[in-house]
């Protein structure tokens, strides 16, 4: 598994549970799912180190 396929990991596993090809449409559907996956991951983990 390569450094990319392991960061893309959460946008192509919605992808494929939604039934649809992760890389069709250029992959956008899975940039959108990985961008609100990581926007959740750093908000928490900035939310920790300021609280």
């Amino acid at each position: 598994m390569k450094l990319a396929d392991a960061i893309l990991w959460p946008g192509t596993k919605v992808c494929e549970r939604m039934g649809v090809d992760p890389t069709a449409d250029g992959g956008l559907l899975r940039w959108m799912f990985n961008t609100l996956f990581y926007l959740v991951v750093c908000l928490i983990v900035v939310w920790i180190i300021v609280i």
